[in-house]
């Protein structure tokens, strides 16, 4: 079959707190809804004519009068970070929570990672990774140790400056710990500048799990459907299931590299996630910078609209929510909103669990369904 279909990850674009939120000391989350509020409304135009504002009710966005598919999806296991809701969208959902830190690495982990990595470690503590940042970039320059942090997150970040470590032996002691540690993603965060005039680099490099179960990604492949990441997508499958890895560090990145791909590609999937809402404006609670990251992230949909045709799919969601009226930075336990641009999507409305992502590429670009998870909505 000839078909494409293109699923885009708007990081952190929360839709409603889950019934189960209040377990997370989540509960009354939304953080499509306080964005909104908060930043006066916000401006979509596309998203709106979509049907954004008919899936929950939006500051500046009506209902659409003649909207796609929409709704809400929920996770059908634990957690709420990353690797979990890229995980859930192709069909892995684990029983188990994986641990997190919030009082730092425990003695143990420290001193093995200290011996294989040769170096000492600063911080230690769940923090913002821009604070830890310049709270002990100084340090770092003078001591060469290393910059570990954690979040509420299963993860373990590792901050280097590019004068004392370089991105390609950052990457190299990432690797060195993930055998080491029971986390999540272990994350290399180069950055550069001066004190107080830190900056993060493009050279993250998130170093994860392997999924614990086949996703839709290796269905599709079984299919021989050619499977594309963008952005850090491929990290978070550990490369399990992906043919192709592409760029996209930043929205600017990712939004250019979908472009390009759907004016390239005859066939496959394209899964792409957009971190800027996450990374740059949801942790650092900046709700005008996240309404304009959406705002631009509209005006690039708006492009694909154009060119998109009659045997693509495009669907728009997201993995979790990072609401900017909770307290703390962290993510928050939410459902992700559903838009779905396909022939016969009949401008129904579909909430259900995340996996129906996977399972309606499956369906839509092999023309036949699994025993994973989910079940597609589209024909």
């Amino acid at each position: 079959m000839s078909r494409r279909a293109f699923v885009v990850v708007l990081d952190a674009v929360g839709a409603g707190a889950l019934p189960d939120a209040a377990d997370y000391g989540d509960e009354g989350t939304h953080t499509l809804a306080h964005v909104a509020q908060d930043a006066g409304g916000l401006d979509v135009p596309t998203l709106q004519r979509l049907g954004l504002g008919s899936i929950t009710p939006l500051a500046g966005v009506a209902p659409a009068g003649d909207p796609v598919l929409h709704g809400r999806l929920h996770p059908a296991g634990p957690g709420k970070d990353t690797i979990r809701g890229h995980w859930e969208l192709m069909g892995v959902a684990a029983a188990d929570a994986l641990p997190t830190y919030p009082d730092g690495f425990p003695a143990q982990t420290v001193d093995a990672l200290r011996a294989a990595w040769g170096r000492e470690m600063i911080g230690n503590r769940a923090q913002n990774g821009l604070e830890a940042i310049e709270a002990f970039g100084d340090e770092h320059l003078h001591t060469g140790a290393l910059i570990v942090y954690t979040s509420a997150d299963s993860v373990l970040q590792v901050a280097a400056h590019g004068d004392v470590v370089s991105e390609a032996e950052l990457h190299g002691l990432c690797a060195t710990a993930r055998p080491l540690v029971d986390v999540g993603r272990i994350i290399a965060r180069p950055f550069t500048g001066e004190p107080g005039r830190f900056t993060r680099t493009a050279g993250r490099r998130d170093f994860a799990l392997a999924p614990p179960a086949r996703s839709y990604l290796q269905e599709l492949q079984a299919a021989g459907v050619p499977v594309h990441a963008v952005g850090k997508v491929h990290d978070v499958f550990a490369g399990i299931g992906i043919d192709h890895a592409h760029p996209g560090a930043d929205n600017a990145a990712a939004l250019a590299t979908v472009t390009r791909l759907i004016a390239e590609l005859a066939s496959g999937l394209v899964f792409a996630n957009l971190v800027d809402t996450d990374q740059v404006f949801g942790h650092r609670k900046d709700v005008h910078g996240f309404a304009g990251a959406l705002r631009v992230i509209d005006a690039a949909v708006a492009g694909w609209l154009q060119v998109l045709g009659p045997d693509d799919l495009l669907v728009l969601t997201a993995d979790h929510g990072v609401d900017p009226r909770h307290p703390g930075s962290d993510h928050t336990r939410e459902h992700v909103p559903l838009l779905a641009v396909f022939t016969g999507h009949g401008g129904r409305r579909h909430d259900g669990p995340m996996a129906d992502v996977g399972a309606t590429c499956l369906h839509w670009l092999a023309g036949r369904d699994s025993a994973l998870p989910g079940t597609s909505f589209a024909p």
